[in-house]
């Protein structure tokens, strides 16, 4: 259904529900005649229409701020205080409009008989909805982080797979024995530096096999390990530069990315005596780079781009950073963020039914948890505001709309945790990672 069709729907229900609330208080529906009832629905629709479609436009304008997580109480303020100004606007306008062009009256007889009272009903009952909208905005954005936690763990499955392929392809570990063979011959000194090496390369794939991110600094010891297999394989013929350490410890990158882009490096580009390959490894404005002269070889098998494929899609899931990559006439680089803040990635070791069982309790009792502080908070404030209410303005009962407002969003809680919303929310994950995997498929 077209955006803007939806909200046109919204809106009219949204008149259709004011009206009838806004007469239950008021008159209880006495009109005169057939003219009147219409007249003053209209009049509904036409306030519904343009508070509805102002504040949805402010809404959608938040949504477009890429927010941080901590932002989360700020965004509510800013959306709770803008809803209020644009609907006090919003009630002036229309209010000027109906009594200068319907009623025929002045600026000045306008101004006279305005009070904060004619606009009470209407900002209650917008604050409600937007109370409302916030909620559903708040859960939808739950339910969105974790399917993005599960693509997480699929993308880190994924990649975990791929390094292992890569390192165990029968290709490079029969260079890696031929090698190995050569110099237990030329150099038993070298042979055994060079099987120390290897299996430091195997080791640390395994050691990273429960891990979304590590430390930039592991990552450049671990390629200089690597780097020391490719040098005693290709001797002369290929020269690296790296750094000894990340200028901040701190600073995480996708663990095995630079072995991939190093295996790539070497995959794709001539390696000789007489045109060695140079590999660089250097930080530039929050990227860690690698980089290297571009001689491609004249015959190469069709590459799958799975590895830099991966990389670039689990930096995705983490970060709104991008991998860049560089391709000039005589040079190639591949840059990729060093994240700097702790992302908060959901346990992806499910080695056992145990720890997985253990896993989906922990979440269900935090799920639990949140809808019944959720209606602990409604039991506190909701009388807090009814005392308010009786001791300010009890003829004008608006404590109401809060109520209807907050109750809305505990149903629809109540339903993510223990009826529909969650079978939804399963079946919705797994159709997810299935489209995701057969697009992996099908590249």
């Amino acid at each position: 259904m077209n955006k803007h069709v939806k909200n046109i729907i919204i809106t009219f229900f949204i008149g259709v529900g004011v009206f009838i609330i806004g007469n239950a208080i008021s008159d209880g529906f006495e009109f005169e005649n057939t003219t009147e009832f219409f007249i003053e629905f209209l009049f509904y629709q036409l306030y519904a229409f343009v508070l509805g479609y102002s504040n949805m436009y402010f809404f959608g304008y938040l949504e477009s701020i890429n927010w941080k997580k901590t932002d989360r109480i700020k965004r509510l303020a800013i959306g709770i205080i803008g809803s209020v100004c644009i609907t006090l606007t919003g009630l002036f306008l229309l209010r000027m409009g109906t009594s200068l062009y319907y009623f025929g009256n002045t600026f000045e007889q306008f101004l006279e008989h305005e009070t904060f009272k004619a606009y009470q009903f209407g900002l209650w009952i917008t604050l409600s909805i937007v109370i409302v909208f916030h909620f559903i905005y708040f859960y939808n954005k739950y339910q969105q982080n974790k399917i993005k936690e599960q693509k997480v763990i699929a993308g880190t499955a994924s990649a975990k797979f791929d390094a292992l392929k890569n390192q165990l392809d029968p290709h490079f570990l029969f260079n890696s024995l031929n090698v190995l063979t050569s110099l237990i011959d030329e150099n038993p000194d070298n042979a055994q530096r060079f099987t120390t090496a290897l299996s430091k390369v195997y080791r640390y794939v395994l050691e990273q096999k429960n891990k979304d991110l590590v430390s930039v600094d592991e990552e450049l010891d671990f390629a200089r390990t690597y780097m020391m297999l490719l040098k005693m394989r290709f001797e002369d013929s290929i020269i690296f530069e790296i750094p000894e350490k990340a200028s901040n410890p701190e600073s995480k990158v996708v663990p095995l990315s630079l072995q991939l882009l190093l295996e790539n490096a070497v995959k794709h580009n001539t390696v000789t005596s007489n045109k060695p390959l140079h590999i660089k490894i250097y930080e530039d404005q929050g990227d860690l780079i690698v980089e290297n002269n571009f001689q491609p070889k004249q015959i190469v098998k069709k590459s799958s781009g799975v590895g830099l494929s991966n990389i670039m899609q689990r930096y995705q899931l983490l970060t709104n950073r991008k991998v860049n990559i560089n391709q000039q006439a005589n040079r190639f680089a591949v840059a990729i963020p060093m994240l700097t803040k702790q992302i908060s990635i959901m346990e992806s070791n499910y080695s056992n039914s145990k720890e997985e069982a253990y896993y989906k309790a922990k979440k269900r009792v935090e799920e639990i948890k949140g809808f019944y502080g959720n209606v602990i908070s409604f039991m506190v404030v909701i009388p807090f505001l009814i005392f308010i209410n009786y001791r300010t303005s009890w003829d004008f009962q608006w404590f109401w709309f809060p109520v209807l407002g907050w109750g809305m969003g505990i149903v629809f809680h109540a339903f993510g945790v223990f009826g529909y919303g969650r079978n939804w929310e399963e079946r919705k994950i797994q159709e997810i990672l299935e489209k995701e995997n057969q697009r992996k498929n099908w590249n």
